[in-house]
C-alpha cells in the first residue's frame, strides 16, 4: 500500500459517522473531568483537600453508579480520540488544501497517545482497580536511576513547558478557533465559546507548564519526589506569593476549559 493509498484510507476512517460521535462523547467526558479538577483546585484554594487533577476526577466519579457509567463511556470515548488523533497524523481528514507538517504529526500522535492512557485509566476506575497518586514519582525514580536519566527526565521537563506555553499562545492568540466548525463563532454562544477557550487555554497552558518545571527541577536536583503531575503542580502554585488567588485563578480556568469542551464536543471538526 502506498502512501496515497494509506492516506485515503485513513481519511476514509476519520470521517466514519460511528468514529466521530464516539470521539465527541470522549470529549464530554474530558469537560466532565476537567470540571471536577478545577471545582477540587478551588477547595484547595479556600484550604480545603482533595487530589486535584485526573485520577482524582476519576475517583470521584467511581464513587457513585451514574459516575461509573460516565467513567465507561469514558473509556470508549477516550479510545475513540486517540484513534482518531492517530488517524489525522496519518492523512489530513478535513479534505485537500489543509497543509501539514511535522509540528502537526507530532502533536497529533501526542493527543492519541495522551488519550490512550486517557482510556486506559477511565477503565481502571469503572471496574475498580484505579488508584491515584505518586505514578510520576515512581516513574521519574525510575528513569534518573537510567544512564542520563537526569537528562531525559530534564528534556521532559523543558517539553512539557513548550507544550504549556504553546496552550497560552492558543488561548491568547485564539487560534483554537481553527479547531472549531465557523458556526461556532456566531451569536451570544460564540462569544462565550471564545471567552471560555481563551481563559481554558491559558490556565491549561499555565498548569501544564508547572509540570514540566517540577520535572526540570526534579533532574538538578536528583530528586523524584520534586517531580509530579497536575495535582502537585497546583499545590506548589499554591505556596507561592499570592498562592490562593493564583490557584483560584487557574481552577477557575480549568473548569472553564471543561466547559469549553462540552462545546468542542459540538463544534470541533472531525
Amino acid at each position: 500500500m502506498d502512501n496515497m493509498t494509506a492516506a485515503a484510507t485513513a481519511q476514509r476512517a476519520a470521517n466514519s459517522d460511528f468514529l466521530v460521535k464516539l470521539a465527541r462523547v470522549g470529549f464530554v467526558v474530558y469537560g466532565v473531568v476537567l470540571l471536577l479538577v478545577g471545582i477540587t483546585a478551588t477547595r484547595l484554594a479556600f484550604g480545603g483537600s482533595g487530589q486535584a487533577d485526573e485520577s482524582g476526577a476519576m475517583a470521584t466519579l467511581a464513587e457513585t453508579g451514574f459516575g461509573k457509567v460516565g467513567l465507561w463511556a469514558g473509556a470508549v470515548g477516550f479510545a475513540a480520540l486517540s484513534v482518531w488523533w492517530l488517524i489525522e497524523a496519518i492523512a489530513d481528514s478535513r479534505g485537500p488544501g489543509g497543509a501539514r507538517t511535522l509540528g502537526d504529526t507530532v502533536k497529533n500522535v501526542g493527543k492519541a497517545i495522551l488519550f490512550a492512557a486517557f482510556a486506559f485509566l477511565s477503565l481502571r476506575f469503572a471496574v475498580g482497580s484505579g488508584s491515584s497518586g505518586g505514578s510520576e514519582q515512581s516513574a521519574t525514580a525510575t528513569v534518573l536511576e537510567l544512564p542520563g536519566g537526569r537528562f531525559i527526565v530534564g528534556a521532559v521537563g523543558l517539553g512539557t513547558v513548550a507544550v504549556g506555553a504553546y496552550h497560552v499562545y492558543k488561548g491568547i492568540s485564539r487560534s483554537f478557533l481553527d479547531d472549531l466548525r465557523s458556526d461556532a463563532e456566531t451569536g451570544t454562544s460564540g462569544t462565550a465559546i471564545t471567552a471560555l477557550g481563551m481563559f481554558g487555554y491559558a490556565a491549561k497552558g499555565i498548569a501544564i507548564a508547572i509540570v514540566g518545571v517540577l520535572f526540570v527541577v526534579a533532574a538538578v536536583q536528583h530528586d523524584s519526589e520534586e517531580a509530579g503531575g497536575l495535582d502537585e503542580a497546583l499545590k506548589s502554585l499554591q505556596e507561592q506569593p499570592f498562592g490562593p488567588w493564583l490557584l483560584m485563578i487557574v481552577a477557575i480556568g480549568l473548569a472553564a476549559f471543561g466547559i469549553y469542551c462540552f462545546a468542542r464536543a459540538r463544534y470541533q471538526r472531525m
